[in-house]
């Protein structure tokens, strides 16, 4: 019996490779999956890893209307050929190419994912432009995945999307952790202490890890500000920023990049395929951003045993029980940061146990075997429906082998 077709579609083939690693792969057991995004040569090794088909339709992430025309008529000729059974979203662009051209071309299964809202940070025309660009994906969808509880009221508070075709999966997140594979276990102490001595970095500095984009919007400004009034007192005290900046659409002001390049103890080494070594060598991982879904990096830290201090926003305030996991401080506050960073420097004791802790709260609620299965439970609800119509599918009871 022939498989059904299942298409995966991302604007860039980064969120293949970062945000659903293994996750295609899995559903290939059940579907003859297609991967479409940007890059040709990228999606063609995160397919490749993942052994699935895939094709290549160029998308941007900004407002390009003529170029977004050209995409969306791509998408309707693809899949008008490939007949897909389900087509599966993820990120903006995405998203509403994706769900226009499969409405149009009568997909009878229509998801999107939705992992952050730029509209948050937007204002004036740009904002409304924004919302009326996901309110179209939404309408033209199914149903609506949100990666955290957070965003999910955010979205509904604004009238973005109705209840009823709305759904958290499981605890969160998009595709879990790999916890087998982000373990302090997995990472060669003989690696990590040679990367200590490529960076200069001594066995007892105590390092607070940065992971993600060097941006304003990730908070870098205060933390490098919180950081460098700590390094003021204490002299065994690290800074690794692991993660590229983006100048032209985020760029830190100069005085921040003055501060970083002209201080020894701030080490940034740009994006890292692997960042287990960067965690296993850190003592805390700070993640001050200003606006987050459901940040793969926080879980990431947590498997690998690492106190997280976060911003209280969405996701973040999910993941972490503040003082049992990790701690929760304000938005924008580099006070709030430095006092966080000096708890933990200055009680090991309670930093350790908040890193066990933190461990013991992925694998119970974040496991990325649960999440995949979720996803799948899905995928097998609407097959029943669309092939049952008249039949009430309801709860796991109803779900079929993709399940199991």
């Amino acid at each position: 019996m022939l498989q059904k077709k299942l298409i995966r579609v991302t604007t860039v083939p980064l969120s293949i490779d970062k945000l659903l690693t293994g996750q295609l792969r899995f559903l290939s057991s059940f579907f003859d999956v297609m991967a479409v995004s940007s890059d040709l040569e990228y999606l063609k090794r995160c397919a490749e890893r993942e052994g699935v088909r895939y094709a290549a339709i160029d998308m941007t992430r900004g407002i390009t209307p003529l170029k977004d025309f050209v995409a969306l008529v791509r998408f309707v000729f693809l899949f008008y050929k490939e007949r897909p059974f389900i087509v599966h979203s993820q990120t903006p662009k995405a998203g509403l190419l994706a769900m226009i051209a499969a409405k149009v071309t009568g997909v009878p299964v229509r998801l999107h994912t939705v992992g952050g809202l730029p509209l948050m940070k937007a204002t004036g025309m740009k904002q409304k432009l924004l919302i009326a660009i996901e309110q179209l994906t939404y309408r033209c969808a199914h149903r609506v995945y949100v990666n955290s509880h957070g965003l999910s009221a955010y979205m509904l508070s604004h009238g973005l999307i109705r209840p009823e075709k709305l759904e958290v999966l499981g605890n969160g997140s998009t595709n879990g952790v790999d916890t087998h594979f982000f373990s302090r276990e997995n990472v060669l102490p003989s690696h990590t202490s040679q990367l200590r001595e490529q960076l200069g970095i001594d066995a007892d500095d105590f390092v607070t890890v940065f992971v993600g984009r060097i941006v304003k919007d990730k908070g870098i400004v205060e933390l490098v500000d919180a950081f460098l009034k700590v390094a003021a007192k204490y002299e065994k005290v690290k800074l690794l920023l692991v993660g590229m900046e983006e100048p032209e659409t985020d760029p830190l002001p100069k005085q921040t990049l003055s501060k970083i390049a002209g201080n020894q103890a701030i080490i940034s080494v740009g994006f890292k395929d692997d960042v287990r070594p960067y965690l296993a060598m850190g003592n805390v991982l700070v993640l001050p951003s200003y606006r987050e879904g459901f940040p793969n990096v926080v879980l990431q830290a947590g498997s690998m045993e690492l106190p997280v201090i976060a911003t209280n926003i969405n996701g973040c305030n999910e993941i972490i029980v503040d003082g049992v996991s990790g701690l929760l401080v304000p938005v924008k506050n580099t006070l709030a940061i430095q006092h966080a960073i000096l708890r933990l420097l200055n009680e090991p004791e309670l930093s350790q146990q908040m890193g066990r802790s933190a461990r013991e709260r992925i694998i119970a609620f974040y496991g990325q075997a649960y999440l995949w299965k979720q996803i799948a439970h899905q995928y097998a609800l609407f097959e029943q429906k669309v092939t049952n119509p008249g039949v009430e599918h309801q709860g796991t009871d109803a779900i079929g082998a993709h399940a199991k």
